[in-house]
């Protein structure tokens, strides 16, 4: 709070000095804990936009409260979406394009848009990019990748599993979308289930039997492969469909290690740059 309130005092000086010329651009992450998949996804991304961007400053913020705590303890600081946007006021950007790597327009983004409307009187403008599953070309796109990335063997009964985290609100249906979407296209042996959401565990074990599917290759549908896909996925979800007499076999990553999904995300920063 405190660092929030010197923030906004330098905002408003600052609104007496000249203004940066140069748009910046601010990637905002959930955020983890854990150091390898933070390098393999979050920095990774980070480093792309810097290197497709030269001439934007980048700046990034981590919007769970309970990462950046931990992070803290750990003597890592990340900041929240109001705090970087208001150091980027401070430094005399007045126009930002802001871009998440989130997965669905669900909370998170609704928290985000949020956050973006008690600073937007100090900037000029202010762009929003959407999250990866937005469009239906959006969705097919990730169908088509996810498809050719992780393909299962339909001779020996190999049926792969998706697993997102999932919503309790309307936003929740782009799981049932992409699933029907990956059967439409010709992987009727491709699911996709969440974590709370729907389709559920249930609803997929459901479908897994009717297809008289023997092994189960599950692969994380989040961003960061974190504590969802450590503790829920590698145990939980492995464990019960084990116990359901399926094969499991784990490949664990975030999608954010996926070049062709880093690209996605990177188209979106472009085009939010035309707006």
């Amino acid at each position: 709070m405190k660092k929030t309130i010197l923030l906004f005092i330098s905002t408003l000086l600052c609104s007496i000095l000249p203004a940066q010329e140069s748009t910046a651009l601010l990637m905002v992450h959930f955020g983890t804990t854990y150091d390898d998949t933070r390098t393999q996804t979050i920095d990774a991304i980070n480093a792309k936009a810097r290197q497709t961007f030269p001439d934007l400053t980048i700046a990034e913020c981590y919007t769970s409260d309970i990462v950046r705590k931990r992070l803290a303890a750990r003597g890592i600081e990340k900041e929240s979406a109001v705090d970087a946007l208001l150091r980027l006021r401070a430094e005399g950007h007045r126009r930002v394009t802001v871009q998440p790597t989130f997965i669905i327009e669900g909370k998170q983004m609704a928290d985000l848009r949020h956050d973006i409307e008690r600073v937007r009187p100090f900037f000029d403008n202010i762009t929003l990019g959407t999250p990866l599953l937005y469009s239906l070309d959006d969705a097919q796109s990730v169908c088509d990748i996810l498809a050719a990335r992780h393909a299962a063997d339909p001779k020996k009964h190999e049926h792969v599993l998706f697993v997102g985290h999932g919503t309790e609100g309307p936003a929740t249906a782009i799981y049932a979308q992409l699933d029907y979407m990956l059967c439409n296209s010709g992987h009727a042996n491709c699911h996709v289930a969440t974590i709370e959401g729907y389709p559920t565990m249930q609803t997929a074990i459901a479908l897994l039997k009717g297809q008289k599917a023997k092994t189960v290759v599950l692969i994380p549908l989040l961003f960061t492969a974190g504590n969802h896909a450590a503790d829920d996925i590698s145990v939980e979800w492995k464990e019960t469909l084990e116990q359901e007499g399926f094969k499991v076999r784990l490949e664990i990553e975030g999608l954010g290690e996926v070049k062709d999904i880093q690209q996605i995300y990177v188209n979106k920063i472009r085009r939010s740059g035309d707006k």
